[in-house]
Protein backbone atom coordinates (compact mmCIF):
# COMPACT_ATOMS: atom_id res chain seq x y z
CA UNK A 1 0.00 0.00 0.00
CA UNK A 2 1.11 3.57 -0.40
CA UNK A 3 0.62 7.03 0.73
CA UNK A 4 -1.11 7.52 -3.07
CA UNK A 5 -3.50 4.81 -2.96
CA UNK A 6 -5.57 6.46 -0.07
CA UNK A 7 -5.29 9.94 -1.87
CA UNK A 8 -2.46 11.21 0.00
CA UNK A 9 1.10 11.88 -1.27
CA UNK A 10 4.14 10.81 0.34
CA UNK A 11 5.56 14.20 0.48
CA UNK A 12 2.79 15.31 2.69
CA UNK A 13 2.48 11.82 4.70
CA UNK A 14 6.26 11.48 5.28
CA UNK A 15 6.89 14.29 8.26
CA UNK A 16 3.27 12.45 9.65
CA UNK A 17 4.86 8.86 9.56
CA UNK A 18 8.46 10.21 11.19
CA UNK A 19 6.16 11.21 14.03
CA UNK A 20 4.22 8.77 14.39
CA UNK A 21 7.35 6.30 14.16
CA UNK A 22 8.80 8.36 17.02
CA UNK A 23 5.06 7.64 19.02
CA UNK A 24 5.36 4.37 18.30
CA UNK A 25 8.68 4.07 20.11
CA UNK A 26 7.47 6.56 23.29
CA UNK A 27 4.57 4.04 23.38
CA UNK A 28 6.70 1.01 23.72
CA UNK A 29 8.48 2.25 26.81
CA UNK A 30 5.19 3.25 28.52
CA UNK A 31 3.78 0.34 27.62
CA UNK A 32 6.66 -1.75 29.32
CA UNK A 33 6.65 0.32 32.20
CA UNK A 34 3.09 -0.41 32.75
CA UNK A 35 3.89 -3.66 32.48
CA UNK A 36 6.76 -3.18 35.22
CA UNK A 37 4.19 -1.48 37.44
CA UNK A 38 1.75 -4.16 37.12
CA UNK A 39 4.08 -7.25 37.81
CA UNK A 40 5.62 -5.23 41.01
CA UNK A 41 3.28 -3.50 42.64
CA UNK A 42 3.21 -3.91 46.52
CA UNK A 43 1.18 -2.34 49.30
CA UNK A 44 -2.43 -1.12 50.39
CA UNK A 45 -3.09 -0.27 46.91
CA UNK A 46 -2.21 -3.45 45.24
CA UNK A 47 -5.58 -4.97 44.16
CA UNK A 48 -6.90 -1.25 42.79
CA UNK A 49 -3.47 -0.55 40.88
CA UNK A 50 -2.58 -4.15 39.85
CA UNK A 51 -5.96 -3.98 38.23
CA UNK A 52 -5.73 -0.45 36.55
CA UNK A 53 -2.24 -1.03 35.62
CA UNK A 54 -3.19 -3.99 33.36
CA UNK A 55 -5.91 -2.03 31.74
CA UNK A 56 -3.89 0.31 31.00
CA UNK A 57 -1.02 -2.18 29.45
CA UNK A 58 -3.74 -4.13 27.17
CA UNK A 59 -5.27 -0.69 25.99
CA UNK A 60 -1.46 0.98 25.04
CA UNK A 61 -0.81 -2.92 23.83
CA UNK A 62 -3.95 -2.63 21.52
CA UNK A 63 -2.64 1.23 20.47
CA UNK A 64 0.71 0.44 19.84
CA UNK A 65 -0.31 -2.42 16.95
CA UNK A 66 -2.97 0.52 15.97
CA UNK A 67 -0.06 2.77 15.45
CA UNK A 68 2.14 0.31 14.06
CA UNK A 69 -0.62 -0.65 11.47
CA UNK A 70 -1.49 3.36 10.34
CA UNK A 71 2.33 2.98 9.33
CA UNK A 72 1.87 0.35 7.26
CA UNK A 73 -1.58 1.79 5.86
CA UNK A 74 0.60 5.55 5.05
CA UNK A 75 2.83 3.12 3.06
CA UNK A 76 5.96 2.89 5.22
CA UNK A 77 7.53 0.55 7.84
CA UNK A 78 6.65 0.96 11.16
CA UNK A 79 10.48 1.43 13.50
CA UNK A 80 10.37 -2.32 15.42
CA UNK A 81 13.38 -2.54 17.64
CA UNK A 82 13.57 -2.05 21.10
CA UNK A 83 17.08 -0.26 20.42
CA UNK A 84 15.39 2.28 18.12
CA UNK A 85 12.65 2.56 20.62
CA UNK A 86 15.01 3.31 23.82
CA UNK A 87 16.89 5.50 21.28
CA UNK A 88 14.12 7.74 20.22
CA UNK A 89 11.85 7.59 22.87
CA UNK A 90 11.29 10.57 25.00
CA UNK A 91 9.86 8.79 27.74
CA UNK A 92 13.07 6.88 29.91
CA UNK A 93 12.56 3.17 31.54
CA UNK A 94 12.55 3.11 35.16
CA UNK A 95 13.02 0.42 37.81
CA UNK A 96 9.63 -0.51 39.04
CA UNK A 97 10.93 -2.79 41.29
CA UNK A 98 10.81 -1.33 45.33
CA UNK A 99 8.76 1.31 43.53
CA UNK A 100 6.26 3.26 45.63
CA UNK A 101 3.12 3.09 44.59
CA UNK A 102 2.19 6.42 44.55
CA UNK A 103 5.54 7.22 42.49
CA UNK A 104 4.38 4.56 39.97
CA UNK A 105 1.44 6.54 39.65
CA UNK A 106 3.19 9.56 38.99
CA UNK A 107 5.19 8.07 36.71
CA UNK A 108 2.33 6.79 34.15
CA UNK A 109 0.73 10.03 34.94
CA UNK A 110 4.31 11.77 33.56
CA UNK A 111 4.58 9.53 30.74
CA UNK A 112 0.72 10.39 29.71
CA UNK A 113 1.63 14.33 29.75
CA UNK A 114 4.80 13.39 27.33
CA UNK A 115 1.70 11.21 25.12
CA UNK A 116 -0.08 13.90 24.73
CA UNK A 117 2.10 16.34 24.05
CA UNK A 118 3.50 14.41 21.17
CA UNK A 119 -0.58 13.87 20.30
CA UNK A 120 -1.16 17.78 19.74
CA UNK A 121 2.03 17.77 17.72
CA UNK A 122 0.79 15.17 15.87
CA UNK A 123 -2.49 16.48 15.65
CA UNK A 124 -1.23 19.67 13.93
CA UNK A 125 1.07 17.85 11.46
CA UNK A 126 -1.80 15.01 10.31
CA UNK A 127 -4.07 18.17 9.86
CA UNK A 128 -1.57 20.22 7.82
CA UNK A 129 -1.25 16.63 5.57
CA UNK A 130 -4.88 16.74 5.28
CA UNK A 131 -4.53 12.97 6.73
CA UNK A 132 -7.92 12.59 8.50
CA UNK A 133 -7.16 9.09 9.13
CA UNK A 134 -4.24 9.68 11.25
CA UNK A 135 -6.36 12.71 13.17
CA UNK A 136 -8.84 10.76 14.23
CA UNK A 137 -6.98 7.87 15.56
CA UNK A 138 -4.81 10.27 17.35
CA UNK A 139 -7.33 12.63 18.83
CA UNK A 140 -9.37 9.48 20.08
CA UNK A 141 -5.84 8.28 21.86
CA UNK A 142 -5.79 11.56 23.15
CA UNK A 143 -9.36 11.57 24.62
CA UNK A 144 -8.62 8.18 26.60
CA UNK A 145 -5.22 9.91 28.24
CA UNK A 146 -6.65 12.70 29.32
CA UNK A 147 -9.96 11.27 31.13
CA UNK A 148 -7.10 8.86 32.51
CA UNK A 149 -5.02 11.41 33.78
CA UNK A 150 -8.13 12.96 35.35
CA UNK A 151 -8.62 9.20 37.40
CA UNK A 152 -5.37 9.08 38.36
CA UNK A 153 -4.77 12.72 39.90
CA UNK A 154 -7.85 11.92 41.26
CA UNK A 155 -6.56 8.39 42.66
CA UNK A 156 -3.73 10.15 44.39
CA UNK A 157 -5.97 13.31 45.43
CA UNK A 158 -4.73 15.87 43.45
CA UNK A 159 -6.97 18.39 41.45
Amino acid sequence: MSAKEINLTEKQVKPVVDMLNDYLANYHIHYQKLRGCHWNIKGQNFFTLHLKFEELYTNAQLTIDEIAERVLTLGKAPHSRFSDYIKESGIKEIDTIGLADTAMVEAILDDMTKLIELERELLEATDKASDDGSNDMVNRFMQFKEKTIWMLRSFLGKK
